[in-house]
């Protein structure tokens, strides 16, 4: 929970100061490259949170993974670093990518359907989310088949579940309560 607030914070000044210097998007690039790699490749994300690796060894890691990244991406190295808190760069990268996209007015919004979306729940989905919201939103499709049919959709911190396994569920409930 803490490493996840200060992880907002971290991202929240990275921000700022990308937006002072105009170069948010290219830091959000890098912010996407870093959470990805991490995501990746366990054994970088073993090396971040290992308490027994030197600091500079992670510095000068992260500096040959990611030799091209703008200075304010380079220049959290060294805030992390100083601070001891280099474990949290994923969280960050995360954070930064999120509060980008809030400062733009875009969302992200998934959508849990029991098999890859058609062009018509597509739309039917872009209709719900158009009542939900009205910030540009970019679709991030979940196939999960436990579902059985339909579509859950989550924008922020809203949830419509339009499933058919929510429907049998309620019927369920209706038929054990009477």
């Amino acid at each position: 929970m803490a490493g996840t607030r200060a992880a907002i914070r971290y991202a929240k000044a990275v921000l700022s100061l990308a937006n002072d210097q105009k170069k948010a998007d290219v830091v959000n690039s890098d912010m996407k490259l870093m959470a990805e790699t991490i995501a990746e490749n366990i054994e970088l994300s073993d090396m971040l949170n290992n308490a027994v690796i030197k600091a500079e060894t992670k510095k000068s890691a992260l500096e040959a993974i990611f030799p091209k990244l703008n200075a304010i991406s380079t220049g959290l190295f060294d805030v992390l670093i100083t601070n001891k808190r280099i474990n949290i760069l994923n969280d960050i990268a995360l954070k930064y990518s999120v509060l980008f996209d809030e400062y733009n007015g875009k969302q992200t919004a998934q959508v849990t359907t029991a098999f890859p979306m058609t062009s018509d729940l597509e739309l039917k989905v872009l209709a719900k989310v158009k009542e939900l919201t009205n910030k540009a939103v970019e679709l991030e499709n979940i196939v999960d088949e436990s579902i059985l049919g339909g579509f859950i959709l989550r924008i922020g911190d809203k949830q419509y579940n339009a499933s058919i396994s929510n429907k049998l569920n309620k019927l369920k409930r209706e038929f054990t309560l009477n």
